[in-house]
């Protein structure tokens, strides 16, 4: 791939994937372009269905690409793949662990795969066992599991052989809060230890508090990339939400031509607004409405946040097309 960057250990250009049925053609992903530097935890944001599994998939060499290019783990997608698969370790959404086998056999298993010895495979399972805090269900079979267990037995599979690159799909989907506080901690912790870490997530906590840089991607499309910090401040001023007793329309009509109001839309039943000042806009509002007799229901200000970036760039909440 020509200019390939030394850094990168994933670079795509114009990754494609089209699926073809009797009817018609989709683009699941429409040509994506990606950057991702060795050591960094880097997010692949967006709603269901917006061509986040598919991207991973291609580059987990699992889903041959209609079309572009990409160098995977100092590799070419096209002709090295079990090269990249060497190098990489995936976790699906699924998950790959048997309901009838212990978690420790598990490991070993998979270890013995990547042609370990068997002693090597039953003292790397160890170090894995411990380090995933599994010690008191690692001889257990995996169907005893809760989420959270089996979720980092998922993890704990991918790490087996250490390789350079991990990928997960959508890590914590269905698991508890404390359940998913563990895996983001084992996450950094991977982090800490070298491994870059490529994560599609659709929640915006998650991406937040984990990634160094994030992709948002929507309809097969990168709308948006950068790190969480300079994504939120490219949306400048501050965020007012509000709403009242009747027809939000009116509403916003009142307040969308004031000098202190940069962007004004109905979002979700309320109005929806970006300010320069909030602590100066909040009062103005509040003033034109009680002059207009317009009955204050709910008001809400924030800074911006992930999906205020999403709002901005696609004009619907990734909340509301995630769910």
């Amino acid at each position: 791939m020509a200019g390939t960057n030394p850094e990168a250990v994933i670079e795509t250009r114009g990754l494609r994937r089209v699926f073809k049925s009797r009817r018609r053609q989709v683009d699941a992903v429409a040509g994506v372009d990606l950057n991702v530097s060795r050591g960094e935890i880097f997010g692949f944001l967006g709603p269901n269905g917006a061509g986040k599994t598919t991207t991973l998939r291609m580059l987990a060499t699992l889903l041959p690409p209609s079309g572009g290019t990409a160098r995977v783990a100092g590799c070419e997608l096209a002709t090295q793949q079990d090269r990249i698969r060497e190098r990489i370790g995936y976790v699906g959404q699924a998950g790959g662990s048997d309901r009838e086998i212990t978690g420790r056999t598990e490991l070993v298993f998979q270890g013995r795969l990547y042609g370990m010895s068997t002693q090597a495979a039953h003292r790397r399972a160890a170090e894995l066992i411990e380090m995933l805090e599994l010690e008191g269900a690692a001889d257990r079979k995996t169907g005893t599991y809760s989420g959270g267990q089996k979720r980092r037995l998922d993890i704990g599979m991918g790490l087996v052989h250490s390789p350079e690159l991990l990928f997960l799909d959508e890590p914590t989907t269905g698991l508890d809060p404390q359940s998913r506080a563990r895996v983001w901690d084992e996450v950094r912790r991977m982090h800490e230890r070298g491994t870059t870490v490529f994560l599609t997530t659709h929640y915006l906590d998650e991406a937040d508090a984990l990634c160094d840089r994030i992709a948002i991607i929507d309809y097969g499309k990168i709308v948006a990339e950068g790190s969480p910090e300079e994504l939120k401040r490219a949306i400048a001023g501050d965020v007012v939400n509000f709403t009242i007793a009747g027809d939000q329309q009116r509403a916003l009509d009142l307040v969308k031509d004031q000098d202190f109001v940069r962007e004004a839309r109905l979002e979700n039943g309320s109005v929806h607004l970006y300010v320069d000042r909030g602590e100066v806009a909040m009062p103005a509002i509040l003033r034109l409405l009680d002059a207009a007799r317009l009955q204050l229901m709910t008001v809400e200000l924030h800074r911006p946040s992930l999906d205020d970036v999403f709002l901005r760039q696609t004009g619907r909440s990734l909340r509301e097309a995630a769910a």
